[in-house]
């Protein structure tokens, strides 16, 4: 799919939502406890919302055609950009659509996309684009929440039981490479966060858990594509998952 550098930009921070929603909302039903389910299904909600916002954003922004499993004389839409692009057309980072095996991965997930969120949501409100700074200035205050949540709980596992520090400080490990995409340069430029800001409020959080982030010798597998649409086999059976209903009943409507 061929966009405008804007739109672009637009749908990287839109599937980071997209996906992240999708992912969160597994838990339904399988969180260790009942108030929590709701805490995650609320956290689903929210990206979800804000992932419809950027996209109708974008959408309006490319032309008829623009997605290929669509037809051509269509306008895209936000449906049409949620449920008919494929694996490669998506541009989201990798972390968010690795899967949730383990509740501590989840919450490790959870604390890293919503420190990112929270600091870029930031940067949008302030900036010249007014509809993008309404729509980041409601964003901004639900990321608030999503990492206290997820800062609540990375204490609650990181300073338990033996076995919740291991699991915490293993999700931790296995995410931290997949950290440097969510936080590094977009397709044609513009606002991705720095990194140093990303440390300073992730690492405070890391270390009352008492867990570690990796030292920097051992920081060097970088793993990224997500942006440009080089995606792991997970997000290829996510999207069959999510995209099924409406690819199995074009134009249906309820």
């Amino acid at each position: 799919m061929t966009t405008t550098t804007p739109a672009d930009q637009l749908l990287c921070w839109a599937d980071d939502a997209l996906v992240a929603a999708q992912r969160l909302t597994y838990w339904c039903a399988r969180a260790p406890e009942l108030e929590e389910d709701v805490a995650l299904a609320n956290i689903a909600l929210d990206q979800l919302g804000v992932a419809r916002l950027l996209l109708t954003y974008a959408a309006e922004q490319l032309p008829p055609g623009a997605v290929p499993a669509a037809p051509p004389a269509d306008a895209v839409t936000e449906d049409t950009l949620a449920y008919l692009r494929a694996d490669r057309e998506f541009r989201n980072c990798l972390l968010v659509e690795l899967p949730d095996d383990d509740f501590a991965a989840t919450i490790g997930k959870l604390l890293f996309l919503s420190a990112h969120q929270l600091l870029l949501y930031a940067v949008l409100r302030d900036g010249p684009d007014q509809r993008l700074a309404a729509i980041a200035g409601k964003a901004r205050k639900e990321s608030a929440y999503h990492f206290d949540h997820a800062r609540l709980w990375t204490l609650r596992l990181g300073d338990g039981t033996d076995e919740s520090h291991r699991r915490m400080q293993h999700a931790v490990d296995e995410l931290w490479p997949y950290t440097h995409e969510l936080v590094g340069p977009l397709p044609g430029g513009g606002p991705a966060g720095r990194r140093d800001d990303w440390l300073a409020a992730v690492t405070p959080v890391l270390a009352e858990a008492t867990l570690r982030p990796p030292a920097a010798d051992d920081d060097r597998w970088r793993p990224g594509g997500g942006r440009s649409g080089q995606h792991t086999e997970h997000l290829s059976y996510l999207l069959a998952e999510m995209q099924v209903v409406h690819r199995a009943h074009p134009g249906a409507r309820w």
